[in-house]
């Protein structure tokens, strides 16, 4: 069995990478604009290398795959009953965080509320 600094090692390296590909995929998408305008002017085609040209698009991919291999290699080491709720909970707290700072996202009272309460979850699963 692993031990406790080693497995929150491994979920934060999967919950940080994760948030990090998440926020910058979402940053390429916002400045990229509406694709289906874009397709409207430019096809298929010019929607396409929209994306592919984006930087940030590529940046939150790489992270995105740190992430899938991340967990890959924590659920090589530690339960899938720990790594899969923690991992998929812990996002979605770090993702409100994120959203709101980097984003500039509203996140609501509700969206606060339920990221406490995940964060009484994982803590109640983990112990």
């Amino acid at each position: 069995m692993t031990g406790f600094w080693a497995a929150t090692a491994m979920i934060a390296s999967v919950v940080l990478t994760s948030t990090a590909g998440e926020v910058l995929t979402a940053a390429a998408m916002k400045s990229i604009g509406d694709l289906d305008l874009i397709r409207e002017k430019s096809g298929m085609k010019g929607a396409i290398k929209a994306v592919v040209t984006c930087p940030l698009f590529f940046a939150g991919v790489f992270f995105l795959a740190v992430a899938f291999f991340a967990l890959l290699f924590a659920l090589n080491h530690l339960n899938l009953s720990l790594v899969a709720p923690a991992s998929a909970s812990l996002t979605l707290v770090t993702n409100a965080i994120a959203g709101k700072i980097f984003l500039k996202e509203n996140v609501d009272r509700r969206r606060w509320a339920a990221a406490i309460l995940v964060c009484v979850g994982v803590y109640l699963l983990a112990h």
